[in-house]
This record gives structure tokens, sequence and C-alpha cells, in this order.
């Protein structure tokens, strides 16, 4: 989104569990603690987001839905936003 403050700002998308689009934006390295994203970066580049888990619907085996927080780092899309609902597949360890 910009180089300015240092080190950069940037805008990261994922979808839910229901396919609902959501951003959160923050400085790069909440998202790529390698330096990845940079002004020089190609884009689009997969990111991660730290969240915790706060909630299981379902078995992760069968893709259950899990509900994610990311207040923890916070994170949180512009409009405040910190609790998600996505597919257990969409974790990672």
């Amino acid at each position: 989104m910009d180089d300015e403050p240092w080190p950069g700002v940037v805008e990261v998308q994922f979808t839910d569990a229901a396919g609902r689009r959501w951003s959160l934006v923050d400085k790069a390295p909440v998202f790529a603690a390698m330096g990845e994203l940079g002004p020089d970066s190609a884009y689009p580049v997969w990111v991660t987001v730290s969240c915790v888990i706060a909630d299981v619907v379902g078995l992760p085996q069968d893709n259950g839905v899990v509900t994610v927080s990311t207040s923890p780092h916070g994170v949180s899309t512009p409009d405040g936003h910190e609790e998600f609902a996505v597919r257990s597949d969409q974790l990672i360890h």
C-alpha cells in the first residue's frame, strides 16, 4: 500500500469459510518476517497471519470451521474485526 512509514504498509486479503473476502492492513514484517515484502517484490505474495484458535466446529480432518482471532498480535481489519471463521485446511502449524 505504501513504503512510508518504513518498513512499509501492506494489505493482506483472505477468504473465510463462508466465502467472504477480508482485508488486513499492517506493516510488512507482521505478515512476512523474512523481508519478502518490499517495494521490489512481485505481488501477489503468499504470506501468513499469526492467530490463535478461539473455537472449533466440526472435525479438523473433515475441514471443520475454526474461529480464529488475530487480536493477540494486534492485527485487525480496517473496521476492527479480529475474529474470523476459516476452514481448518487454511491453518498451518
